[in-house]
């Protein structure tokens, strides 16, 4: 496609990782590509102001004012950023990559019409709790006590903890959360979940537990507590399996938004849209410091091994 004509177009991305992070680094490289392929020229016709801004809410909002001065044409918001920007200002169009629940936490008015100024796609089908449970208990066939890693007071998190409550009792399994709104609840949460044989761990998708993601994988490992995550960036920092939201994908998706919309589209009028693509990821090592091998069922169905 060639040159879109017209004025140059300015953006931001806004990244709720650090500059060093390989993960956040690829999401952004698919934006890109895919805005490059929909004939956007980034240095050209478009700008892009790019920001690392860590799990650290003091910067993000900092990060935010300096954008939001510069008259943008639009925002991509990864992670709970969007909340930030929203509190901040209603009127650049936003559209977020990556929001778990956008109606339940209030981000748009529906799926189908957003309204507002932001749209996007969802991280999470809630389907997707219930499938955690499952690799589990495939992993794991004995366990019957999952410590749910959660921070009950963030609303988008509560159709996630109860899909995982009727998915764990329809197998038999007592579900504990696992506070996650502080180190200190985290790690007490474990010890506690450690000191009973057959325990096993959900790690769901959140802006609190991707906080303490280190904490949370080495403790874990530590309790010797199979652990199954929403992420894949949990287990390239060591942790056992994930099943999630392929998030190349997700950031290529919000590109063909975001043309979309500094082409004269309104976010308002765009629907939000769910996942279309997810991965299983599985970390042999992980596995092996458990001193199990991984079923071959769940091995052939893999996306992704790491040795």
């Amino acid at each position: 496609m060639g040159q879109t004509a017209g004025r140059p177009r300015r953006m931001a991305i806004l990244m709720n990782a650090a500059s060093e992070n390989v993960e956040a680094q690829s999401y952004f490289a698919a934006f890109q590509r895919r805005m490059q392929e929909l004939g956007w020229a980034v240095g050209g016709n478009l700008q892009i102001e790019l920001r690392w801004g860590g799990n650290d809410r003091e910067l993000w909002r900092r990060q935010i004012a300096e954008v939001i001065a510069l008259g943008l044409d639009a925002i991509v918001p990864a992670g709970a950023i969007v909340f930030e920007i929203q509190r901040m200002d209603r009127t650049i169009p936003l559209v977020f990559p990556q929001s778990i629940d956008p109606v339940g936490s209030g981000v748009v008015a529906s799926m189908a019409r957003p309204g507002g100024n932001s749209t996007g796609f969802t991280q999470f089908d809630f389907n997707l709790a219930g499938k955690w449970v499952d690799l589990l208990r495939e992993f794991s066939p004995n366990v019957k006590r999952i410590g749910v890693v959660r921070d009950a007071r963030a609303p988008a998190g509560i159709g996630q903890w109860a899909i995982i409550q009727a998915a764990s009792t329809a197998s038999g399994i007592e579900a504990l959360p696992v506070d996650s709104s502080d180190a200190a609840g985290i790690e007490r949460g474990l010890a506690v979940l450690a000191q009973e044989p057959n325990g096993g761990v959900v790690v769901r998708v959140s802006s609190s537990s991707s906080r303490f993601s280190g904490l949370i994988i080495s403790n874990v490992a530590r309790h010797r507590l199979p652990t199954v995550y929403g992420s894949r960036s949990y287990v390239v920092g060591g942790g056992l399996m994930s099943y999630g939201t392929d998030l190349v994908s997700q950031y290529r998706r919000t590109a063909e938004y975001v043309d979309r919309i500094l082409k004269g589209e309104r976010p308002a009028n765009l629907p939000v849209q769910a996942p279309t693509k997810y991965e299983l990821v599985v970390n042999l090592s992980a596995a092996k410091s458990l001193g199990s091998g991984v079923p071959p069922t769940l091995l052939a169905r893999a996306d992704e091994v790491i040795e």
